[in-house]
């Protein structure tokens, strides 16, 4: 869940309050000169913070173990 969006000189004034936000399970934006420039977001949720990142990026049938395999065996048979 959003629960602020702020300058980054309001974050920096600021810190130990978005802190607390984030610590409480929230999200903040984090703006410059009215642009997102980044998020803090609660360790807890940043996985599926990426996954849903990706969504719509991986397309047709995409096997993730398939996938996982093939690139370790490109990284070790390069080693070789």
């Amino acid at each position: 869940m959003i629960e602020a969006m702020a300058t980054a000189t309001e974050i920096k004034n600021h810190f130990g309050k978005y802190l607390q936000m984030v610590i409480n399970g929230n999200e903040v934006i984090v703006t410059k000169n009215g642009q997102e420039v980044g998020r803090f977001v609660p360790k807890g949720k940043t996985a599926s913070y990426l996954t849903d990142s990706l969504a719509g990026i991986l397309k047709g049938n995409y096997d993730y173990k398939d996938a996982k395999e093939e690139a370790l065996r490109e990284k070790y048979e390069s080693i070789d």
